[in-house]
């Protein structure tokens, strides 16, 4: 017996059509999607001061489409589309059915909306204390509310924050009856949610070999297969693009992860227990995840006004680009001050993009007067001055502020046609059991500061044969860190992208990337390799910051979280690219010397 649990949304903004797609497409018995990150809450709490729905309005548009259809076949809805009004989406979901002659049991969770109570803001990740006020404050809860409202005949259950996970955990736990002590099932049932929490990530999308991905531009979304004992096969329709292999469902294992105890309300899971398997043309079985006793405290997000930012981008062509920029510089420095503003930013890309960021209190002083004298620098500044921006105003910005708050002072609720299920959403604590063997302990941060391929077959395409004058000779290990039987060992200079795979993200204010290989050979030689120091090495603009190594060798992939990358958060991040999602393959284009037997 299984439960077929379909993905139909991995952000806010996703592909309308995918709910009917998914409903249409074959048999289901839970369709879910996930409209929310952390950014999301600071756009919905923006959008809510303006008039707006707090929630998500696109899912009332998909489930227009599948609404009736999934009532007729009895398909589950679970989605966290209420974002800081689950209430109200409920009651737009019940206006929605009343318009199409339908009466489903609508359901929504609460409890994870903070604001108001007396948190002690201190910063998770930095120890910092919080003195502005938060705009929003929302805790991760879990799958039990949501178990509790299918339990109650719930037809469609919307939430607020739950986990991205908890979108599975909480049907597993309906469907199979999973106690608190349930924890190696449990934890199977978080791996398989975020393997097909992020949508066509799990099935071939922005993945690191994308050549071996057929019919890309019509991806079709991720189901999760998930059994009684946790273990799951991913998958996708029949007939549909994309692709589901153990590289595809790696590169989502590695997406936005920090150690191998992944953290969470209702159990950790542990990712370095993980075992990939193929079971055929696109499905590949999760087994044996095993779980511990979660922790006592709940992840909380908090989200404030940090002030207002502008950005203005020059381009810079030809001869000289360094002796440009500094030109550009001083010329708009002459005109507003720098150490006028809160924070700068200035970045010179390798395309020779010249970036200038300002934020600051002052609506004003980061808008046109900002702006305006980077224009009025037109004609007395570099030859071939052009900009791609045009002068504007100032924008408010958001910083994200991850706490921790004790999980017995968070009392979810769960409403079933507007009317409270008593006691319905407990999150009773199981019984505390002695983990299992602890991983391999990450690299200590190795970077000192300076003034978070395969192909259709799971295997890296081989790059051509390189020319002789790239061949060198070394005398690194190669195979599981042993020494060659002879002195020296040959090897080629190659992108480290042409033996591994890379898939890179944002954790808060830190960035992650994860890294893995398709053969043990070739793992081990990353494994050797892949420091964190040569890591910062090869991206240099990660020097600056503390990285953190972690090894799930289980399924042949590091993780390095580079603490403090993208600042306050992607909101406040003054990168081009705020949520770090190029990194990986940043990293995969540097040229590396790799022994020849791994090429």
């Amino acid at each position: 017996m299984t439960l077929r649990v379909a993905n139909c949304s991995g952000f806010y903004g996703d592909r309308l059509s995918a709910a009917r797609e998914m409903v249409e497409g074959g048999p289901i018995d839970v369709l879910t999607g996930d409209w929310l990150a952390e950014l999301t809450m600071l756009i919905l709490a923006g959008n809510r001061l303006k008039g707006r729905p707090g929630y998500a309005p696109t899912f009332l548009r998909q489930l227009e489409d599948v609404l009736g259809p999934c009532l007729d076949r009895g398909i589950k809805i679970v989605a966290n589309a209420g974002g800081l009004d689950p209430a109200g989406c409920a009651e737009a979901v019940h206006e929605l059915a009343a318009r199409l002659g339908l009466s489903p049991a609508v359901a929504h969770v609460t409890g994870d909306d903070l604001i108001g109570s007396d948190l002690d803001l201190v910063n998770a990740d930095t120890g910092e204390r919080l003195d502005a006020t938060p705009l929003t404050a929302n805790a991760y809860l879990g799958g039990r509310p949501i178990a509790a409202a299918l339990s109650a005949g719930a037809d469609v259950v919307v939430t607020g924050r739950v986990t991205d996970a908890a979108l599975v955990t909480g049907p597993g736990i309906w469907r199979y009856g999973w106690g608190p002590g349930d924890l190696d099932p449990l934890a199977g049932s978080v791996v398989a949610g975020h393997i097909i929490e992020c949508g066509c990530q799990a099935t071939g999308g922005n993945y690191a070999f994308f050549q071996d991905v057929p019919d890309l531009a019509h991806c079709g979304f991720p189901i999760a297969e998930l059994r009684a004992d946790g273990s799951a096969v991913i998958t996708k329709h029949p007939g549909t693009g994309g692709l589901v292999s153990i590289g595809t469902v790696t590169a989502q294992l590695v997406y936005e992860l920090g150690g191998p105890r992944y953290l969470g309300p209702d159990v950790v899971a542990r990712f370095d227990t993980i075992t990939l398997s193929d079971d055929g043309p696109d499905r590949v079985q999760v087994s044996g995840v095993r779980g511990e006793p979660p922790p006592d405290t709940l992840k909380v997000a908090v989200n404030y006004l940090g002030g207002y930012r502008n950005t203005m981008t020059l381009v810079l062509t030809g001869l000289d680009i360094e002796a440009k920029a500094r030109v550009a510089e001083e010329s708009l420095w002459a005109r507003i001050p720098r150490d006028s503003f809160d924070a700068v930013d200035v970045t010179l890309t390798d395309s020779g993009l010249l970036r200038i960021t300002v934020m600051d209190a002052d609506q004003h002083k980061a808008g046109r007067a900002f702006s305006s004298a980077v224009v009025e620098t037109g004609l007395a500044s570099y030859p071939g001055f052009y900009g791609l921006t045009p002068p504007g105003n100032a924008s408010p910005y958001g910083v994200y502020w991850p706490v921790l708050v004790p999980a017995s002072q968070v009392h979810p609720q769960v409403f079933l046609s507007g009317k409270e299920l008593p006691s319905a959403a407990a999150m009773a604590a199981p019984q505390a059991t002695a983990p299992i063997s602890e991983p391999s302990s990450p690299h200590a941060p190795a970077v000192p500061a300076t003034p978070n391929a395969p192909t259709a077959s799971g295997t890296p395409a081989t790059p051509s044969r390189p020319a002789a004058s790239e061949v060198r000779r070394s005398s690194a290990p190669v195979d599981g860190g042993r020494a060659p039987d002879h002195d020296t060992e040959e090897t080629v200079r190659i992108p480290l992208g042409r033996i591994a795979g890379a898939r890179s993200g944002d954790k808060g204010g830190n960035a992650n990337l994860g890294v893995w290989a398709d053969t043990a050979a070739r793992y081990a030689w990353l494994q050797a390799h892949l420091t964190p120091a040569r890591l910062a090495e090869l991206l240099p603009s990660l020097s600056a910051h503390r990285i953190d190594r972690h090894e799930l060798p289980n399924i042949k992939a590091l993780n390095f979280v580079i603490h403090g990358l993208l600042g306050r958060g992607v909101a406040a991040s003054p990168r081009m690219d705020p949520q770090a999602k190029a990194l990986g393959e940043e990293l995969r284009a540097q040229l590396v010397d790799v022994p020849t037997p791994l090429t």
